[in-house]
């Protein structure tokens, strides 16, 4: 009975010891999945938040830049990813995020500091990078049908993108591009050709891929049958294909005669877009003499902090071109309106300077963008380097911009009169010395969009998306005329107005713009915005591609599915990829 009952208790010490390892072995279980839990969410809130930044840095490092491309200042800032991308309108940039001290701020209390940061803090890219590398399927240039002669029309910028569309014409038509012909016979009379201009030697090495590129043409050829043509504005693959091709059945040299605007901006193969931005981006670089040089004015300019490109298209020739002549005394709008009658390529000859002026469509004068800028919070001792030719009423017609800003400077004014004395007198040569200090500043703000203003902006997206201030001039003229009715005053007020109709025009990533709505024929075509100012999508990727490391068809379906749904986030994207 003893016996029995000294096993019962020794069965039971037993069981309650095999229950207590059976518990305890449950809490480790237990503490071990709520360890792994804890892992995988702080590593999905890191992947979240903090890698897109380091990502966006880390590829930053890597983006290929034009030669003129200068060390930045002190990066202000890499933005957190805090929404995705809008296709419509690009997104206000957030202002509170971490950000480096540059010298020059080392002295600043924290609350003027940190609107500093704000005044020169770029918008994130949101991780668009450049991608315009050829596709698998692209071969070299194919058996040269014969020879394309190009005739370049209008100012620099003009006349850039119009080589731009002429060298993917080549490739559309398999044939030799002779180097172009610059405009000589414009507004500003310049003698460059383009040699003087470009790096002849760089643009034919740069090509090889894609077409071939000869300096003249064969001079047994000189005096043979020209096909001299005007091609059709804003046209696609199959008109060039079936109305220009067959030309080479009877000539061996194609002249077209114009070279802007002659190819759609839109529904063009990829590998043709991307040619388009490595033409422009790369292939078309300014010639060594203006290259050095405009290295030189940036670095003057950014030696006492950043400042501000400001693209003052208040010329003599803007103004009588657009029929603007607000604020202008009566001889002055007299003077203009000749100009444009007798200039015959000019067809609208009268215009209301009123109505032009109330739609939008007029250079905001130098008060104006005076007044804008302050409004903006730009104080008083900034720097502004004016990117433009003669500002039509001189030192007068300038005065309101000075008063506020009085750190204004120019070309003239940077450099000495020696060192720019081999450019002064070519107007092509002095507006590529605006263009690389245009696109190198740490804020671009264009008073009218122009070529060179949209040109600039086109860059600067491809670039990284640095900063670039579109004042919306429509809204603008209302509350100038408040002010100059009185109804309104320079103050907080305006500043709060100003600000808000600007958040979203500070140069996000943003999906190039189509058709107007309601438009039609040609006109269609007309109004889509200009490839070389926006070049997303075609020459700028999302980050995501890089993200996935996955096998082609996975990113084609990833891809598939960004464009579809731009307000999905990366992760979301991917996981619906996995699932499928």
């Amino acid at each position: 009975m003893q016996q029995r009952q000294t096993q019962q208790q020794l069965a039971l010490g037993q069981g309650r010891r095999q229950k207590a390892r059976s518990v305890g072995g449950g809490a480790l279980v237990r503490m071990l999945w709520i360890s792994g839990y804890l892992t995988i969410t702080l590593g999905a809130l890191f992947s979240t938040f903090f890698y897109p930044d380091l990502l966006s840095i880390l590829r930053s490092q890597k983006i290929s830049v034009q030669p003129y491309v200068l060390p930045k200042q002190s990066d202000l800032g890499v933005q957190t990813r805090t929404s995705e991308l809008s296709w419509k309108q690009e997104l206000a940039p957030p202002h509170l995020s971490r950000l480096q001290k540059p010298d020059i701020q080392s002295d600043l209390p924290d609350d003027k500091l940190l609107e500093f940061k704000k005044l020169w803090k770029p918008p994130s890219n949101r991780g668009f990078v450049p991608c315009v590398d050829r596709s698998p399927s692209y071969t070299g240039p194919a058996k040269s049908r014969g020879y394309l002669v190009v005739q370049s029309n209008g100012g620099l910028n003009q006349m850039r993108a119009g080589i731009c569309d002429m060298v993917a014409v080549a490739r559309i038509l398999n044939a030799t591009l002779v180097v172009p012909e610059l405009d000589q016979r414009s507004y500003w009379q310049d003698s460059s050709n383009f040699f003087d201009v470009f790096d002849a030697d760089h643009f034919i090495d740069a090509l090889n891929g894609d077409i071939d590129v000869v300096k003249a043409l064969p001079s047994h050829l000189i005096s043979a049958p020209k096909a001299v043509k005007q091609f059709q504005s804003w046209s696609n693959l199959k008109y060039y294909e079936e109305s220009i091709a067959p030309l080479w059945h009877e000539y061996k040299v194609i002249h077209a005669s114009k070279s802007d605007s002659r190819l759609a901006n839109n529904d063009l193969p990829p590998d043709i877009q991307k040619l388009r931005c490595r033409v422009h981006y790369d292939a078309l670089r300014f010639a060594p003499q203006i290259d050095s040089f405009g290295k030189k004015l940036v670095e003057k300019m950014r030696s006492d902090g950043p400042f501000i490109a400001l693209h003052l298209r208040y010329e003599k020739d803007m103004l009588a071109f657009s029929g603007c002549t607000y604020g202008l005394t009566e001889a002055e709008a007299n003077e203009l309106s000749n100009i444009r009658l007798h200039t015959a390529h000019w067809k609208v000859k009268h215009i209301n300077s009123t109505d032009q002026r109330s739609r939008g469509f007029c250079p905001l004068t130098p008060t104006e963008i005076g007044i804008f800028l302050r409004a903006l919070g730009y104080p008083k001792s900034t720097r502004i380097y004016i990117a433009a030719g003669e500002i039509y009423g001189g030192e007068e017609r300038i005065a309101g911009l000075l008063s506020r800003f009085p750190n204004v400077m120019r070309k003239e004014t940077v450099s000495s009169m020696d060192e720019l004395a081999p450019f002064a007198s070519h107007a092509t040569q002095m507006a590529a010395l605006d263009y690389i200090v245009s696109v190198e500043s740490d804020v671009f703000v264009p008073s009218y969009s122009g070529h060179m203003a949209l040109a600039v902006e086109g860059h600067r997206r491809y670039l990284g998306h640095r900063k670039t201030i579109t004042p919306d001039r429509k809204e603008l003229v209302v509350l100038f005329d408040k002010l100059d009715r009185g109804e309104l005053e320079e103050g907080p007020e305006l500043a709060e107005l100003i600000t808000e109709i600007h958040r979203r025009r500070q140069g996000s990533p943003r999906k190039r713009k189509g058709p107007l709505t309601g438009t039609k024929g040609r006109d269609r075509f007309r109004s889509e915005e200009a490839f070389y100012t926006n070049p997303l999508p075609d020459c700028l990727c999302s980050d995501i591609m890089n993200l996935t490391k996955s096998s082609p068809s996975v990113q084609s379906k990833a891809n598939k599915l960004w464009m579809a749904n731009s307000n999905w986030n990366a992760s979301g994207i991917l996981a619906s990829v996995q699932r499928q």
